[in-house]
């Protein structure tokens, strides 16, 4: 049976407890990594919903300002129809 070298045995150790060491910072990096990313994910989806809202103020304003301007034309067709209707 061969015996293993202390420097050996001592840098293997080391390693050991290097990673049980590094583990909670590594941890709390990804965390705050996890966490960076989501709010970026929301503040993305805020600006897609915003322009959402804005597509559909712009078609609702467009659709006033015709139904606007479409007012003398149905009442020049209504008074057409009537006309037509009481013709002999």
């Amino acid at each position: 049976m061969s015996s293993v070298s202390e420097s050996i045995t001592d840098a293997v150790t080391q390693t050991n407890v290097q990673v049980v060491g590094d583990a909670p910072a590594m941890a709390m990096g990804t965390l705050y990594q996890t966490a960076a990313h989501s709010t970026g994910l929301m503040f993305e989806n805020a600006v897609h919903a915003q322009n959402n809202q804005f597509t559909l103020a712009q078609t609702a304003l467009s659709q006033g300002i015709i139904q606007i301007y479409s007012l003398d034309t149905i009442a020049d067709a209504i008074a057409i129809a009537k006309m037509l209707e009481s013709a002999p």
